[in-house]
């Protein structure tokens, strides 16, 4: 069933359907988005960085980032692209998160006490 909204950009009231944004909003997204892929996409711009690109395109390198995140722009192929680790804010080209704050979750995963773990010592504690 479809819901009224305000727009979390502009916050006027539309009908979510589709997508998160009323149609203003989201068709000035794609605009900005569209900015950015036709300007990496030709060759003699492959070399910029995100501030080169915030620079010429005018597009929020915040919202730069939002597209790369969200898998609708690859970086791979732009060896000077980079954006902040969400966690560290170190530079990184892909994910989310630097192999490092990756490794520190992972770490902190498979030492963390379950369940399973204090019914072998006899506790019985509840993890939540």
């Amino acid at each position: 069933m479809k819901e009224l909204k305000n727009c979390p950009n502009c916050g006027n009231l539309f009908v979510k359907h589709l997508r998160p944004l009323c149609d203003t909003c989201f068709r000035n997204e794609e605009a900005m988005f569209e900015k950015v892929a036709s300007y990496i996409r030709k060759k003699e711009n492959r070399q910029a960085s995100l501030h080169e690109v915030q620079e010429n395109t005018g597009v929020p390198e915040a919202k730069i980032t939002w597209f790369i995140r969200q898998g609708r722009i690859q970086v791979a192929h732009l060896p000077h692209f980079y954006y902040e680790c969400e966690m560290c804010e170190q530079p990184i080209q892909e994910g989310r998160l630097c192999q490092s704050c990756k490794n520190d979750i992972r770490i902190e995963l498979e030492t963390r006490p379950t369940e399973k773990n204090y019914e072998k010592l006899g506790k019985s504690y509840h993890i939540k």
